[in-house]
């Protein structure tokens, strides 16, 4: 068993480019015990294949996990934290098996294709009122709003309430490095959304959190807990991992003129250059934890029963033995396997909807504002705290350029 190379997870430094450590852990001890932020110890698997099979191991249990409160976003909390662990991204079969079938009873393909013409018009909305400014912060002007406006109105959430919305999950995604302020943003959002399902409840409508409370399979439905804690997962997963998507693709590209410039002139490859922010910066960092429920084998290395695994998505996205150039940005990779949203039972439901999302922006975006550029140094960035999502906290773009000693609009 290897133990060395000890990270400080909180270290600006680290959060700032992480790829550094995980390729030396590929390297020199791809499965090890490391400890977490949290203080937790816990198995990391960094490489792809094993990060893979990880995944897809039944003896990894994620009911499991939760039940012994390694979770560093609801569970380290008091009660109200409880309801948040019982949606299906904590479960095991065949509790996940029924979870997922009635979830995606009403969360089909074909709502979220519906969703194109609105998705459409946020967008365009979002980039009209970005018209007359030199410089945004295009994470709050337009990552974060755009999918949040999404999957609240997808689920009935008013529109007034998303800004806290927006703050509870920077505070829950965070875990422990929030300190004091990670109860009560549970308390608030369960609260919130106890409040708001008893009022769908006593009102329904046409939106999803109507129609999860009002889906069957035979005898079978969503109990209260299951139905407050799968909307927490949907509010969660339907907005960070799209936020991240947007502004990590958008960093990716003006760091680097040469790439925005050759997606701008080739928009057919923005298919295959999603997938490729997804596999070189994805949003999600690590998974969330499993338990062993039986000592097992990972990459050579003896993982006991009962002992925490996490898999780091980023480190297995980036395996040189799994992606040739794993380092290299490469817009027009075409063999793309990665893990971005998972694999396995757990794969991401709402993965669909991120992708088109992405697609709209993108596009959107690119053409809105082609000369878009950093309006400050990439090694100046922000990123945000936590080992469990990969995003920025700001980006600030300007949206004029200069020319001949006078400001100029982009064409």
């Amino acid at each position: 068993m290897t133990r060395g190379l000890e990270v400080d997870f909180i270290d600006p430094e680290f959060q700032a480019d992480p790829h550094p450590t995980y390729a030396a852990w590929r390297r020199t001890g791809p499965v090890r015990r490391t400890r977490l932020p949290s203080g937790l110890s816990a198995w990391v698997v960094t490489r792809y294949d094993d990060a893979r099979r990880a995944l897809a191991d039944p003896r990894l249990s994620k009911q499991s996990a939760f039940s012994v409160g390694s979770s560093e976003a609801a569970n380290r909390a008091a009660s109200p934290a409880s309801i948040l662990s019982r949606h299906m991204l904590a479960a095991d079969p065949p509790d996940h098996t029924r979870l997922r079938r009635l979830v995606s009873a009403a969360f089909t393909a074909r709502r979220i294709e519906s969703l194109r013409p609105r998705i459409e018009e946020i967008t365009r909305d979002l980039l009209d009122a970005m018209e007359g400014k030199d410089q945004v912060d295009l994470i709050d002007a337009f990552a974060f709003p755009l999918p949040i406006q999404v999957i609240c109105e997808l689920l009935g959430v008013p529109p007034d309430d998303r800004d806290a919305f927006r703050d509870w999950s920077n505070v829950i995604v965070a875990g422990s490095q929030s300190g004091d302020r990670l109860e009560p943003a549970i308390r608030a959002m369960v609260g919130y959304i106890l409040a708001l399902i008893a009022e769908r409840r006593a009102t329904p409508g046409t939106d999803l959190l109507s129609g999860l409370i009002q889906v069957r399979d035979s005898e079978d439905r969503l109990t209260e807990s299951e139905l407050s804690s799968m909307v927490f997962l949907l509010l969660i997963a339907g907005h960070e991992t799209t936020v991240n998507l947007i502004g990590n693709g958008t960093y990716l590209l003006l760091r680097d003129r040469d790439q925005w410039e050759r997606l701008r002139a080739e928009p057919a490859l923005l298919p295959t250059a999603i997938e490729e922010f997804l596999r070189f910066e994805g949003p999600v960092e690590t998974s969330t934890f499993r338990v062993a429920t039986e000592d097992l084998e990972i990459g050579g290395v003896t993982v006991r029963a009962g002992d925490p695994v996490i898999v780091v998505l980023l480190s297995a996205n980036r395996d040189e033995a799994r992606f040739p150039d794993a380092g290299v940005l490469r817009l027009d990779r075409t063999q793309n396997p990665h893990l971005a949203f998972g694999h396995g039972i757990h794969y991401c439901l709402g993965a669909p909807l991120a992708r088109m999302e992405a697609q709209i922006a993108f596009t959107q975006l690119m053409t809105r504002h082609p000369d878009l550029r950093l309006a400050i140094a990439a090694e100046d960035l922000r990123w945000r705290p936590g080992l469990l999502l990969r995003g920025l906290h700001d980006l600030p773009v300007s949206l004029w350029t200069w020319h001949d000693g006078g400001r100029v609009r982009p064409s």
